[in-house]
């Protein structure tokens, strides 16, 4: 499990970078919303680490049926941190900080127990 636990957290240090250079990219060179340009980083992000940690971590089939599970859980746990950090007046950075601590922690459960779950 700590095998499988670190490959993705590798693939989760990949996908936060990705997520943050989209999001900066979008704000800083394209006059972006944050809305809108975190929509546009998650987006990418999220699909790169579904069929990432499809491949690498769980060495699991990818369907349309899991792509949406892990898709629609990890994008309901990014609007409620969003949620809390706006009702808290949280700064981005601390946002984005601690969204992706908490998706390290949820997005591996979910993985392994829901979408993942035959994987050997």
């Amino acid at each position: 499990m700590f095998k499988r636990f670190s490959t993705y957290a590798s693939i989760g240090l990949l996908n936060t970078a990705l997520h943050w250079l989209i999001f900066c990219l979008c704000v800083y060179g394209f006059s972006m919303r944050q809305a809108l340009a975190n929509l546009a980083g998650f987006l990418v992000a999220v699909s790169f680490s579904f069929f990432a940690n499809a491949r690498f971590t769980f060495r699991s089939s990818t369907t349309a049926g899991r792509y949406l599970m892990y898709v629609g859980f990890m994008g309901m746990l990014s609007v409620a941190v969003g949620w809390l950090a706006d009702r808290s007046g949280m700064p981005p950075i601390v946002t984005l900080i601690l969204f992706s601590a908490i998706s390290l922690v949820c997005g591996f459960a979910w993985s392994k127990l829901i979408v993942f779950r035959d994987a050997k």
